[in-house]
């Protein structure tokens, strides 16, 4: 999949996806893990993301998939050893996403101390919306994340309450990998996060983005 960044004259594709864990204080103590002392990055796969108007597909193997909202931060000046001061300066665009979980296959690879690759990786597991241009955003320390599930809400918060602030992460992440345009940080849950069923409707928004709208669908069975 292939995304346009603000200014840009071609699409170029999406590159890694470096998500946050436990980047809300609240959302640590809601799944009972410790407070990170610094970020605690995971990878997805690209080709687990979808757009607006998409539909999460729910994979057989799991029974217990788990909606969590998150800003996303669209790189689009690359970069290695970032400094904290110029971190923002790489971002093309914001956008509200979902990190879909399946959080049974999640739980058993914490117990084995195994990976959480294939809990979190699985096709349609990272909504993305529509990019905003970075600078049509405001602070992005200021920004009102939400996710209404069937008209109801079911998590909201302010990225003030973030542990590692965006440009931390940006910061920090370029401490290890590469950063080039078209990666995607996924900066971190708020806490609410629950389940999901087919045919669930689940609306994403953050201020100064356009909102993000995904049905969530049963996967076909297994021959």
């Amino acid at each position: 999949m292939k995304i346009s960044l603000p200014g840009a004259n071609t699409a170029i594709p999406i590159g890694k996806l470096l998500c946050i864990g436990r980047n809300y204080a609240r959302h640590a103590e809601e799944m009972q893990s410790d407070v990170p002392d610094e970020p605690m990055v995971f990878l997805k796969p690209a080709s687990a993301v979808i757009r607006s108007g998409d539909a999460v597909v729910l994979p057989n193997r799991s029974r217990d998939v788990h909606h969590e909202v998150e800003l996303v931060a669209v790189i689009g000046t690359g970069g290695t050893g970032i400094s904290r001061e110029e971190a923002l300066d790489h971002v093309a665009a914001y956008a509200v996403g979902l990190d879909m979980t399946a959080r049974d296959i999640q739980s058993r690879a914490k117990e084995r101390g195994h990976p959480w690759s294939v809990a979190k990786g699985f096709d349609t597991f990272a909504p993305l919306g529509p990019l905003t241009p970075a600078d049509q955003v405001g602070d992005v320390q200021d920004l009102t994340v939400s996710l209404r599930v069937n008209g109801k809400t079911r998590q909201e918060a302010t990225t003030q309450d973030m542990i590692f602030p965006v440009a931390e992460l940006i910061h920090s992440c370029s401490q290890i990998f590469t950063l080039a345009p078209g990666d995607l940080i996924y900066t971190g849950t708020p806490d609410g996060v629950g389940p999901v069923s087919a045919g669930d409707v689940l609306e994403a928004t953050a201020t100064g983005c356009a909102p993000l709208r995904v049905e969530v669908e049963a996967g076909r069975q297994e021959e």
